[in-house]
């Protein structure tokens, strides 16, 4: 375990003693609230992970690599932020994912482009925000985190 996870660890354990010392009940009912929200979301985790898997041995890390590597730069980055905006992967599972892709040899602009606009964009998520937000703003949000999300691609290129 690393330091910075331990550091949450402790954290969240002394903001746990705190809050049972302050209101033991309130403690109680919002740890099962939050533990029955964890039960709700299992089914939906878990089959994130196995279409990961799947993708992932359907399409390993080396072949990704492998036709990143026989395309320009730019024409990867582009493939890879528009694959980005039509998938739905929380960030917590984006993450080692990218660190996999870089650890087969794919570039970090590549990369980081799938990332920012796996994260930052919602092609999935576009008519449920269109329906909250509207059309327009829906529309702006989603063009600007593209256009920032090959921004932010390109800098990392140049910083890494």
């Amino acid at each position: 375990m690393d330091i910075f996870t331990l550091i949450v660890w402790i954290g969240t354990l002394l903001f746990l003693a705190l809050s049972l010392k302050k209101d033991k009940a309130k403690t109680k009912q919002a740890l099962k609230m939050a533990f029955s929200m964890g039960r709700g979301m299992l089914g939906s985790i878990l089959s994130i992970i196995f279409a990961i898997g799947l993708i992932l041995t359907i399409l390993p890390p080396e072949s990704i690599a492998s036709f990143v590597k026989s395309h320009s730069v730019f024409l990867s980055t582009l493939v890879a932020a528009l694959f980005g905006t039509i998938t739905l992967v929380p960030a917590f599972i984006a993450f080692p994912l990218i660190g996999t892709l870089i650890g087969a040899g794919v570039s970090i602009v590549p990369s980081v482009s799938f990332l920012t606009t796996l994260t930052m964009v919602g092609v999935v998520t576009f008519p449920l925000e269109q329906k909250t937000f509207g059309t327009k703003f829906t529309v702006l949000r989603n063009g600007l985190s593209f256009v920032f999300a090959m921004v932010i691609a390109l800098l990392m290129g140049v910083i890494l």
